[in-house]
């Protein structure tokens, strides 16, 4: 069970407001709302949850997992492998930016306010959820929650993009992340269970709208 001092670093860290520029990626999401593809509530669901099952998030959650279990191992070998493969598996330029630039930013953050040696070992660059796997283990926060966590402010984010592009109200968006509740949860038993050597994704639609973003004539999103 998560205690509350564990809990409020949780919270802190996913928080919109740690410095690690969420607010400013949309993850392909701006160009399917562009083309038509995403544009009600229902859809913005539909689109993160298939994100969270199919896509980054397959990726994202084993990989956090397996950088998790390395440093509660104190297995350091493993872990410089999972920084190498997180940067490897990123299916279009504008996802390794995004993942890359918060992963980056999230240590910087985390080791001036909530420092941990396991943080050091991982400063030349990894992905976003590697970061914060190092610091969730490093700060015995258990992995299940830590996982929930992370893909609740994953699809939150995303929910917020959807807020100002579609335009959603913000009541909508309020019932895209209630609608997202079990494809969360999902998410995160996937991560849990899969093994290593299944990591991949399988969202071509999504890889092609990042792809498609980075040309997009106008843009408000990064990603």
């Amino acid at each position: 069970m998560t205690d509350t001092g564990d809990l409020y670093r949780l919270l802190s860290w996913l928080s919109p407001s740690y410095p690690v520029g969420a607010f400013s990626y949309s993850h392909g999401l701006e160009c399917a709302v562009e083309t038509g593809t995403v544009g009600t509530a229902q859809e913005v669901s539909d689109w993160i949850s298939t994100v969270l099952l199919q896509g980054t998030g397959r990726v994202d959650g084993i990989l956090f997992r397996e950088a998790y279990s390395a440093v509660a191992d104190a297995n350091w070998d493993h872990l410089a492998e999972v920084v190498d493969l997180g940067n490897a598996f990123q299916a279009t330029s504008e996802f390794a930016l995004e993942t890359r630039a918060q992963g980056n930013a999230f240590i910087k953050a985390t080791l001036a306010a909530w420092p941990a040696d396991a943080l050091m070992r991982i400063e030349d660059g990894a992905v976003y959820p590697v970061a914060v796997a190092v610091a969730c283990a490093a700060h015995d926060i258990e992995l299940g929650t830590a996982l929930h966590g992370y893909f609740h402010a994953f699809s939150a984010n995303l929910v917020s993009a959807a807020v100002r592009l579609v335009p959603l109200g913000q009541t909508d968006g309020q019932r895209a992340i209630a609608a997202l509740s079990d494809a969360v949860s999902r998410a995160q038993d996937q991560a849990l269970t899969m093994p290593l050597d299944n990591i991949g994704s399988a969202a071509p639609l999504i890889d092609l709208a990042s792809m498609n973003h980075e040309t997009q004539y106008t843009r408000l999103f990064r990603s």
